[in-house]
């Protein structure tokens, strides 16, 4: 008999974990090897996993809905078809089959990691190093989530001091804010929470920003049900954000009547040389590009107090997907041509509405661009993604009347094709004169876009 162990990859460097969104095969289902089985949520990016090998699944250990760290064993395949085991008989993860380290079952959908391994389910042996942080529970703990760590280093506290809740004592954001509640003292073994956790991200989200309000409970006839990996972690980074920067927004109205005018001209030689559909984004990303380039603030981060400018490009745009959102990152965006990003962007996009993105897709983006106009919006003011210090919101394209010169300098009513743009900046480093010149720098450029640009 041989047996395939099917484990929790590690999608990019800083992820310690991956909640199992969903099973796309049953147990004594045959599959091929590369086909999906299984669908993951971590904080960077969903994601369908592949087979290791063709077989039939012959045991599933974790569950949907799980979180566990990364090489944890969540199913085995049976790679001669004769010898599985009734379905009957395979073991489920709460029976002791995990022959890794046990499945964190999370209390919350959240973020904040907490672990109730099964009673019937060994512990995984930890042995305390030497010291100096080098032991194996010591690297378990400082590997907790980005929002624990960012938490972390903002109030100094030092994360191998500490023993949480979490898998080897890992620390999870519950832990961290019950060690701050209580003014420093070690952080209490967290319990088992009830099945009204579902609110409990919102619960998190505010106590990191210093706040509570009583915990809202369903009344006949509501429907409860629990936020989904991504849409904790949204909830958790927003807060976070709107925490970290001074949030400001400028608004300014494009005239594309000029880009239409172009579009319109050669759309039908460009999708014919391209296959790609030509849209509007390409032109907005290659305007704010131009727009970095002259105020290079718009493209850093803040570290305490030092700046960081950013030397690549990196745009990231905002992809609404049915089930969360999601922002890839053309990379190196500086580089490419109207041409070059119309297919990166179809092609993230793409993949993003697939769930076929890498992490690294969705890592290292310099500004975002958030386009809610496709959806009939007008104007917004849309929350920065941090690390950045800026973000680009589009509002929906459209003709307007618009009061204009005429050529004897007269006053004429003219139809325009117009959009409102938002500009939401970090007002730490970025003064309003410095936002407003980026704005008006992308404006020009939309405005009078060349020809000879395509």
């Amino acid at each position: 008999m041989s047996r395939i162990d099917v484990i929790m990859p590690q999608m990019g460097e800083s992820i310690a974990e991956g909640t199992l969104s969903k099973w796309l095969k049953k147990v004594g289902d045959e599959v091929k090897r590369d086909e999906p089985i299984f669908e993951i949520s971590t904080d960077k990016v969903d994601a369908e996993i592949p087979a290791p090998s063709a077989g039939v699944l012959a045991e599933i250990l974790v569950q949907e809905g799980q979180t566990v760290p990364v090489q944890t064993v969540v199913a085995r395949l049976e790679t001669e078809k004769g010898a599985l085991v009734g379905a009957g008989a395979a073991p489920s993860a709460g029976a002791g089959a995990v022959a890794g380290p046990p499945p964190a079952v999370e209390s919350t959908p959240a973020a904040a990691e907490l672990s109730h391994p099964s009673a019937a389910t060994p512990s995984v042996p930890v042995h305390a190093g030497n010291g100096g942080g080098n032991s194996f529970e010591d690297r378990l703990r400082t590997k907790s989530s980005p929002l624990v760590r960012k938490i972390a280093a903002e109030h100094g506290i030092e994360l191998t001091g500490m023993r949480g809740s979490g898998i080897a004592g890992r620390v999870t954001k519950k832990d961290i804010m019950q060690y701050l509640d209580a003014g420093g003292a070690a952080p209490r073994p967290a319990a088992p929470s009830a099945p009204s956790a579902p609110i409990a991200p919102r619960q998190a989200a505010a106590a990191s920003l210093g706040t509570m309000w009583p915990t809202p409970t369903a009344e006949p006839g509501d429907v409860v049900e629990p936020m989904s990996k991504m849409r904790a972690l949204i909830s958790e980074h927003m807060a976070l954000s709107r925490r970290t920067a001074a949030h400001v927004t400028s608004f300014m109205e494009i005239d594309f009547t000029r880009v239409a005018r172009l579009r319109a001209k050669h759309r039908a030689d460009f999708e014919a040389a391209t296959g790609q559909k030509l849209t509007y984004l390409p032109f907005i990303i290659k305007a704010v590009v131009d727009g970095i380039k002259a105020f290079p603030v718009m493209n850093a981060s803040v570290a305490n107090d030092t700046i960081i400018y950013r030397k690549q490009v990196n745009i990231g745009v905002a992809v609404a997907l049915d089930w969360g959102l999601i922002v890839p990152v053309i990379k190196h965006a500086d580089d490419l041509s109207i041409t070059g990003i119309t297919r990166t962007l179809n092609d993230l996009a793409g993949r993003a509405r697939a769930k076929k993105l890498n992490p690294e897709e969705v890592q290292g983006g310099t500004f975002t661009i958030t386009n809610p106009g496709v959806f009939g919006s007008l104007m917004g003011t849309p929350i920065i993604n941090q690390p950045q210090v800026a973000i680009l919101g589009v509002g929906t394209i459209e003709k307007r009347p618009k009061v204009m010169t005429g050529p004897d300098g007269e006053d004429v009513i003219a139809i325009r094709t117009c959009s409102y743009f938002s500009i939401s900046f970090d007002h730490r480093i970025i003064d309003g004169a410095i936002a407003d010149q980026f704005l008006a720098h992308v404006k020009k450029t939309i405005e009078t876009y060349p020809e000879s640009g395509l």
